[in-house]
This record gives C-alpha cells, sequence and structure tokens, in this order.
C-alpha cells in the first residue's frame, strides 16, 4: 500500500512539475519574452539614447506623397532636435517642435503638435520604407516603417 501511495505522489509531482514547464512559467519571471512586447501596433518603435520612437509609420496620400505617424519621447537629460527625416531616400517636409525633456512630440493625429510629408515617395499600403530620422545630439533612428493606406483608423491623417 505504501509503494502504491509513493508511486502516485511520484506520479502527481511529475506531472505537476511538467505542465510548469510545458506552460512557460519556469524561472523567466518579469524578464519572459511574452512580458517585454515591444510592437504593439502597426508602427514600429527604436530607442537613440534617451529618445524613443513609438508607433512609427506612413500613411500614403492620394497624390502619391506619405504622411509620418507616431511619437517620439525624449527622456534624456538634455533637449534635443530634429535636423532632418528621410523615407527611401526622399527628404521630408517637416515641421517638427523641439525634443524638450519628457515632452512627446506627436505626428498626426488629434494631438499633432509636428509633421512630416514625403512628396513623390509613391509607396503602396503594406510596402515597408527605410525612414531615418536624425537629431542634432543623438544618433539617428533607423527603422523599416510600414505603409498603411488612407482608410479606417488613418482616414483622416494628411490633407
Amino acid at each position: 500500500m505504501l509503494k502504491k501511495n509513493l508511486k502516485s505522489a511520484i506520479s502527481a509531482l511529475f506531472g505537476a512539475l511538467l505542465v510548469v514547464v510545458l506552460t512557460g512559467c519556469g524561472a523567466s519571471g518579469p524578464d519572459a519574452p511574452t512580458r517585454n512586447i515591444r510592437q504593439v501596433t502597426d508602427g514600429v518603435e527604436a530607442i537613440s539614447g534617451g529618445i524613443k520612437a513609438v508607433n512609427v509609420l506612413l500613411v500614403t496620400q492620394g497624390d502619391g506623397s506619405a504622411v509620418l505617424v507616431g511619437t517620439l519621447v525624449n527622456s534624456g537629460e538634455d533637449s534635443d532636435s530634429i535636423t532632418g527625416i528621410t523615407a527611401n531616400g526622399i527628404v521630408g517636409e517637416v515641421s517638427v517642435t523641439p525634443l524638450e525633456t519628457d515632452s512627446p512630440v506627436i505626428f498626426a493625429g488629434d494631438s499633432a503638435n509636428s509633421s512630416a510629408r514625403f512628396q513623390g515617395i509613391n509607396a503602396k499600403p503594406s510596402d515597408h520604407v527605410k525612414l531615418e530620422i536624425s537629431f542634432a545630439s543623438a544618433a539617428p533612428i533607423k527603422v523599416s516603417a510600414i505603409v498603411r493606406a488612407k482608410a479606417e483608423e488613418f482616414a483622416n491623417v494628411g490633407n
């Protein structure tokens, strides 16, 4: 009887251990890959020094141009400024506010305080465009930004 109970206890313990290991609840803790998801939208994210780019993408316009959508946040100690933005080598028509510490620079949308348009880029929805944002102090941010159509949640972007 004791041997049967011991066998059952060992089987139950092995089963519980197997469940923990197979579900990924091992020793990963707060650094588990599933807890550190970076891209939660269509746009891409990148960091250069203390400057973080969030949800960066382009929205096509009817005239063959594209408009930048995204947010830049400077969490560094010093302010910085954008010196230029290019998409597939095309220099953007940029109107930006300074990158003050903890003050977001928002491209497009209801709370936008900056804008960037790329004339003649002729990108199609679902294309990926090489986007480079240059700064006075920080190293450039280089991303492969997806292009979205001027529809659905992006219907009012641009104009």
